[in-house]
């Protein structure tokens, strides 16, 4: 991404971060709508007894090693099963983790996932860059390897629109479950700090006993 373009996409994603609160505000004109909220993006069988929330940044460890560690296991047992559908809900503590968001979600809906995966294996790595041009390079880099233009990506970095409806959506989802950390779950409509695998399982495995 060149400087300009970096300045663009920077300059587009402050002004969402600034526009929200004021379209959500209670003094708000009536021209100004609150930005649309957007369904969440599931894996597995609608009809699942039970749907396990993940609430994840983008620039968490903790929710990286999530995904190396434990995510393969929940999908292969539960998910690909019909026992469990899966949803992660991203949060944005700060700007460079609203950018990734966008780019997971510049591929469409069905990418989503795919893009979300290549985004936490090589975290560390994009998010090494010193300076916000290099950041921005690395996750451009991931888009081409997901198989982005360089056009879609730019253009969905200066979608200020979609931002602001991005920063909507998790505001008002992480406010109805009080989301204070990531990774936090909700399992079942219970709230469930991040933990190991195994406790994790115990808490799914409890929860699947109930609904049936």
């Amino acid at each position: 991404m060149t400087p300009m373009l970096i300045r663009s996409a920077a300059t587009a994603l402050a002004l969402a971060f600034a526009a929200v609160p004021a379209a959500m505000a209670q003094d708000a004109t009536p021209e100004a709508a609150a930005p649309e909220i957007l369904p969440d993006i599931a894996l597995g069988a609608e009809d699942a007894p039970l749907t396990v929330v993940e609430y994840a940044s983008f620039t968490c460890g903790h929710c990286a090693n999530f995904h190396a560690q434990s995510l393969p296991s929940l999908i292969e047992e539960y998910v690909d099963t019909g026992k469990v559908r899966f949803i992660q809900r991203d949060v944005y503590f700060d700007q460079v983790g609203l950018w990734a968001g966008i780019l997971a979600r510049c591929g469409g809906d069905d990418k989503y996932y795919a893009v979300s995966d290549m985004l936490f294996d090589e975290q560390e790595k994009w998010l090494g860059g010193g300076s916000g041009d290099e950041i921005a390079a690395n996750l451009r880099k991931i888009g081409l390897k997901a198989g982005m233009t360089e056009d879609q990506m730019t253009a969905c970095w200066d979608d200020t629109a979609k931002a602001e409806q991005l920063i909507a959506t998790f505001q008002q989802n992480a406010t109805a479950d009080q989301i204070e950390a990531t990774p936090t779950f909700i399992i079942g409509g219970e709230k469930v700090m991040n933990q190991p695998w195994d406790q994790l399982k115990e808490v799914i495995e409890t929860k699947l006993a109930e609904a049936e």
